[in-house]
């Protein structure tokens, strides 16, 4: 694989991929009514129709929509939807059905070779990885604190036998213990650390030392303050600077803003990190359908600046050399049940964040949340807790659920 790290050849890329964008803005102009002519007949392919009578239809309040879906494919759908040139009363089974239908979802060949240009560039080195943390972990712990519930926990829950969010998070986060095979008295390193939820847990439940890196300025001090008067460090800082010694490591929904440059990189810290005898969890989202683009136009822009889903095999290409696969697990429909109690709860608390954030900030997020939860329901995403050891457990690995 090549890589691309020269500022200059990442210009021409960037240039490149503008050029592509007028390209494809160039023949639909050029050719309007084929243009929508074939975004119809791939809505319509998923069971969507324009002005249909179904809940998941899209509802038009302007006429250049589909001619905009056609130029700029997901980016300009999204950015349609936001500036209210449609509506779709059931935004969840519209995402669902397009992730599910025949074309699966649909992705144009100019976004595709897009895609692939962006493979080349490294999005998330030490400058460019802060971009996400001021764009997005930063926007205000008052809308954290309105949807993701008493546990403060932005990543998947688990829900095999909880029937609400704050105990789906917790059986989370017992269960991510349990599969690290805590003893009191450890040192462990938290890679990303979120909120801090994780780290409080196991320094409460399970008698560990935490070391934490998290570059995100809110969640830092949000960490640092449910964390007082705990074996818990929140250390300001970049994950690639990671020190010391640890008996476990892990990282809870960080892997999706490393980047594929980085991923050998990623494990090279933990691995560096863990002790011979240590154990390392990773819990992330992943992709395992070959039509999927690890990135998709409009998340890009508006929610996760420069995030990048790994595949499945990722986990274990990247890893080579370094760890040893032990466990393997998949709840990725979990995550679709965790995005519609976070909806709920947006929804819930809109008022009191209305004033503050604004009509169009209501309609990103909802947009966000509700088609990220349709892609994970029709499986398109999934949602991986990986568990290594460097050298292969002695008496191997017993498998928690």
């Amino acid at each position: 694989m090549i890589l691309v790290d020269n500022v200059v050849v990442q210009y021409g890329i960037s240039v490149l991929i503008h050029f592509l964008n007028g390209t494809l803005r160039f023949l639909v102009n050029l050719f309007p009514s084929v243009a929508k002519n074939i975004v119809c007949f791939i809505f319509g392919h998923q069971g969507i129709k324009f002005g249909g009578t179904n809940r998941w239809d899209i509802q038009v309040h302007n006429t250049k929509l589909i001619e905009r879906i056609a130029s700029d494919t997901d980016l300009g759908f999204g950015e349609a939807y936001m500036e209210g040139w449609f509506d779709c009363d059931d935004l969840e089974e519209f995402s669902y059905r397009w992730a599910s239908g025949p074309s699966g979802p649909y992705t144009p060949f100019t976004d595709r070779l897009r895609y692939k240009l962006q493979h080349l560039m490294n999005r998330q080195n030490e400058s460019l990885s802060k971009i996400v943390a001021v764009c997005h972990y930063d926007l205000g712990n008052d809308l954290y604190t309105a949807f993701l519930g008493k546990t403060m926990n932005y990543s998947c829950a688990y829900w095999r036998n909880a029937d609400n969010l704050d105990q789906a998070q917790i059986d989370k986060m017992e269960l991510t213990a349990r599969k690290l095979k805590l003893k009191p008295g450890m040192k462990v390193l938290d890679i990303g650390c979120g909120f801090g939820s994780m780290a409080k847990y196991l320094a409460e439940n399970y008698q560990v030392e935490v070391v934490a890196y998290n570059i995100s300025t809110q969640q830092v001090n949000y960490a640092r303050e449910i964390c007082a008067g705990l074996p818990v460090e929140i250390r300001h800082e970049d994950y690639r600077k990671a020190e010391g010694l640890y008996d476990r490591v892990y990282s809870i929904g960080f892997l999706e803003h490393v980047g594929v440059k980085n991923y050998r990189t990623y494990f090279e810290v933990a691995e560096r990190c863990l002790k011979d005898d240590g154990i390392m969890l990773t819990h992330s989202i992943a992709l395992m359908h070959p039509t999927q683009p690890p990135i998709n136009r409009w998340t890009d822009t508006y929610i996760f600046p420069n995030g990048w889903l790994p595949w499945e095999t990722d986990f274990i290409n990247y890893s080579k050399g370094l760890f040893i696969v032990e466990d393997l697990h998949n709840f990725g429909y979990d995550y679709y049940r965790t995005l519609m109690a976070w909806h709920q709860n947006f929804e819930k608390n809109w008022p009191k964040l209305e004033q503050k954030y604004g009509q169009k900030f209501y309609r990103i997020w909802r947009f966000y949340l509700l088609c990220s939860a349709g892609f994970f329901r029709a499986r398109k995403y999934q949602l991986l807790q990986v568990v290594y050891s460097k050298m292969g457990l002695e008496r191997g690995y017993e498998s928690e659920r």
